[in-house]
């Protein structure tokens, strides 16, 4: 194998720069928007002779995207696409500041290790890659590095493909993030085996509000008109709904790959059955069926005035094809005086499992892990990805990271002391290398 040292190197001191850069979304247009790490990008690629665009869907608000040109146009393009943005991170919770990006126990710690500004370095040093050497890929590759995915993509991907469609003209397939992880299993007959989770599929999501109504009044009068009261019965009533279980098509494949491997079926007992994931299992578990969960109350101004109206939001996720039953499932539960407000909607999305594209991860995977499979599965959460399916661009969530069989991964997106493995970066790096020019 060639000397990639200088690539994995690159790919680690970028990750480490973008985490120094605070791009935190706090989801109602406060914080430092993603403008600083736009033109942290723009100076790594013009130094290179790129001409990339920079593009600001409000004031701050910063998204970058280039186009390689590959050796056959006729091909469909490949987007390859991160986000600058991260969720924010409480100090005081941290064993370490967590803009700092501290290198110590063999990891990069800091928010966005993970989700996802290391992958973003590891796709800068590959694109600075291609530029300095003047490779021409075998097909168009897109790199795209998104404003505002931690809040939906309103103004990152959504408003791009809304207001830019012809920046993705001709791509047919995309890469980012929450997949292409490594995770441990037991082999039959002893022994284990890294499998490597490619989403090819992701539930879809509805940010939404109940809105309870009721008569306003003093607090020292009987009001059986209580708008708090009437939110008050209708949260038990959906938190305690049972979500009925099924097994999509991404799901049962993946199943069925770590079933051949491991030799245990999820009919011998699906808690253990999971177990066997390790590091995958909260993302696989969320896939199991559509699921509602409580994130904020707001209800009156004063302690002596009975409101007219009482809030609740809820992070709501379906499967694919269970938008509609999800939605009128809650609206059923909430009752009387009780309305459903939608927020936010974002599709489920399905790529396909079997082609030509997948089959290339495979290679570039196995390339640098020859004993690795590559299975499918469905995210629970979302990627902008989404937005990319509205112009017909399958997504699939291919972040290569060989990962230690006890580490937690699932559990560090959006946590507290998010890291990554310096090894797993270096590897990510390769595996990138090996797919961007095979592709």
């Amino acid at each position: 194998m060639s000397d990639w040292t200088e690539l994995e190197d690159e790919a680690v001191r970028i990750t480490r720069e973008l985490i120094r850069i605070d791009t935190s979304n706090y989801g109602d247009g406060t914080g430092p928007t993603e403008r600083a790490a736009a033109e942290y990008v723009l100076g790594l690629l013009h130094e290179v002779g790129l001409d990339p665009v920079s593009l600001e869907s409000q004031p701050g608000r910063a998204s970058v995207i280039v186009r390689i040109a590959g050796a056959d146009p006729s091909r469909g393009g490949l987007v390859v696409h991160g986000h600058l943005d991260v969720v924010p991170a409480n100090a005081a919770d941290w064993s370490v500041d967590p803009f700092s990006a501290e290198e110590r126990d063999g990891m990069i710690w800091g928010r966005g290790a993970v989700d996802m500004k290391s992958m973003v370095g590891m796709v800068l040093a590959n694109l600075r890659r291609i530029a300095r050497e003047g490779i021409v890929p075998p097909r168009d590759l897109v790199f795209v590095f998104f404003a505002d995915e931690e809040q939906g993509g309103t103004w990152g991907s959504q408003w791009m493909v809304r207001e830019h469609p012809e920046l993705f003209a001709g791509c047919t397939e995309a890469i980012s993030e929450v997949g292409g992880y490594s995770v441990t299993l037991p082999v039959a007959g002893g022994g284990t085996r890294r499998a490597y989770l490619l989403q090819t599929a992701e539930k879809g999501f509805a940010w939404v509000h109940l809105r309870a109504s009721g008569r306003a009044g003093h607090g020292s009068l009987p009001n059986d008109e209580n708008a708090i009261v009437r939110l008050a019965e209708a949260i038990p009533r959906i938190n305690q709904h049972e979500w009925p279980l099924e097994y999509v098509a991404s799901v049962r494949a993946l199943f069925d790959g770590v079933t051949e491997i491991t030799g245990v079926s999820p009919d011998d007992g699906l808690e253990a059955f999971l177990d066997l994931l390790g590091g995958g299992r909260a993302f696989v578990a969320g896939t199991l069926r559509d699921s509602a969960n409580f994130t904020r109350l707001d209800a009156g101004y004063k302690n002596n005035v009975i409101p007219s109206e009482a809030t609740a939001h809820i992070d709501c996720r379906f499967l694919p094809g269970h938008q509609d039953e999800l939605l009128d499932t809650i609206r059923e539960l909430a009752g009387e005086h009780v309305d459903l407000i939608i927020d936010q909607l974002g599709i489920s999305v399905d790529a396909p499992r079997d082609s030509a594209f997948v089959a290339s991860m495979q290679a570039a995977i196995q390339a640098e892990d020859p004993d690795a499979a590559l299975l499918p599965y469905c995210l629970s959460a979302g990627t902008d990805n989404k937005a990319l399916e509205a112009l017909g661009i399958h997504g699939y969530g291919f972040v290569p990271l060989k990962l230690p069989a006890d580490l937690n991964f699932a559990m560090l997106f959006h946590g507290v002391d998010e890291r990554v493995p310096v090894d797993a970066v270096r590897f990510g790096a390769r595996v990138l290398r090996r797919l961007l020019d095979d592709c």
